[in-house]
């Protein structure tokens, strides 16, 4: 009974860890940058997703009142660019987007004021994005990247920033805030370049 009991969870155990291995790799290699979506910039310009460059991405979803963790990653990502721009791949090579879960309180010029307050003003390297509820929950569903507003505007989200190739393919999941390492993004997105 004792070995039949150990076969038991050795079978469980392995395929625990084998739909974990699966659904590592197969969903990452699923999720693609839906290139149907139109969203505007901070600026009031088209941003069409079908008819992006080849370059890089990473991607960050947030929402201007978020008291913590959007902030702070953004801010991570304005260190990460100034390494990029060091090596001189930032806006050639590599892109960041960070778009808004909120578009009806994160206006354009509420996404300006953020984009001031970081830095982010060259809006050809790194793209503040709004869009209509539906684009905003097709660009993030894609990315299994889940927000829900519960009603006194405190939006409840997932902690993740994606990093996507050339063809718009996700290739790593990411941390925010303390769980975003800057130097490890860096070599990573220089390995892929």
């Amino acid at each position: 009974m004792k070995k039949l009991y150990i076969t038991f969870i050795s079978l469980l155990v392995l395929g625990i860890l084998g739909g974990i291995f699966y659904f590592t790799l197969y969903r990452q290699a699923s999720m693609d940058l839906p290139a149907d979506v139109v969203m505007e910039t901070a600026y009031g310009e088209e941003y069409v997703f079908s008819e992006l460059e080849p370059k890089v991405r990473l991607i960050e979803f947030i929402y201007i009142n978020c008291p913590d963790i959007c902030p702070a990653t953004t801010h991570k990502m304005k260190q990460l660019r100034e390494k990029l721009e060091a090596e001189g791949v930032f806006g050639d090579k590599v892109e960041f987007l960070t778009i808004t879960i909120d578009p009806e309180r994160d206006t354009q010029r509420a996404l300006q004021q953020y984009g001031k307050a970081f830095g982010i003003e060259n809006q050809k390297d790194w793209v503040l994005l709004r869009g209509s509820d539906e684009a905003t929950q097709k660009v993030a569903g894609a990315f299994d990247f889940l927000y829900r507003d519960p009603g006194n505007g405190m939006i409840i989200h997932s902690s993740s920033t994606y990093l996507i190739d050339e063809e718009n393919h996700i290739i790593e999941v990411l941390g925010m805030d303390k769980q975003f390492d800057t130097e490890k993004v860096f070599n990573r997105i220089m390995k892929e370049i």
